[in-house]
């Protein structure tokens, strides 16, 4: 008697096995990339309230970041600069320009201006910005090369993953203090050997579990 089905069928089984494996795996890579903050986040260019260009300030002039950001090796959050901190030099450079009109009317009316905040984590998350700096953290790590930007963008995803990989292995990350804030300091061939000096001397043992973050 001839068989009913061919034998080929018997294939059929583990193709749409491992089909839905493919489509579970692929479903899964999808959702992990895609809903990630290195895809949602990175990138992040909020428009602000006037253009502001770090890549004039910080790049072209050369301004250290704690001339406007002052309370970042001292507070636990960094602090967005007061309208007075913007006058101290735009009373005499550039006044009548009319890019600087946001600046005058919030001089003028005592109201502060309404920056968009680029680098915000979630409520959930404890974070100490002078904590960071004080360990030998610069800010290139997290904010990139913001001497670059014209509009500030957020270059890294700042998620759980990430932070982790830093308190793992913050080697990489420390500099000498007088490089802090700096975007164009590059280790040197003896960067391990000062890392690992660096970390002895702090006593640097950055928190793993989860109370560390959070509380």
């Amino acid at each position: 008697m001839a068989q009913l089905f061919k034998r080929w069928t018997n294939k059929i089984p583990i193709a749409v096995v491992a089909g839905v494996l493919l489509l579970v795996a692929g479903a899964i890579g999808f959702f992990a990339f895609f809903g990630s903050p290195r895809y949602t986040d990175v990138g992040y260019r909020p428009m602000q309230p006037l253009p502001f260009s770090h890549a004039l300030h910080a790049g072209d002039l050369a301004m250290d970041c704690r001339y406007c950001h002052h309370a970042i090796e001292s507070a636990a959050h960094a602090n967005l600069p007061p309208t007075q901190t913007c006058m101290n030099c735009h009373t005499l450079i550039l006044p009548q320009s009319s890019r600087l009109m946001p600046v005058h009317e919030s001089w003028g009316t005592l109201r502060p201006i309404a920056w968009t905040r680029v680098h915000l984590l979630p409520d959930y998350a404890y974070f100490n910005h002078s904590a960071h700096l004080a360990a030998g953290i610069g800010c290139f790590s997290c904010h990139g090369n913001i001497a670059g930007m014209t509009v500030v963008t957020q270059s890294q995803p700042l998620s759980m993953g990430w932070c982790l990989g830093c308190h793992r292995h913050p080697e990489p990350n420390l500099r000498p203090a007088a490089e802090i804030t700096s975007m164009t300091w590059q280790p040197d061939a003896d960067h391990a050997r000062f890392a690992a000096e660096l970390a002895g001397r702090k006593k640097l043992n950055p928190p793993q579990d989860c109370s560390g973050c959070h509380r």
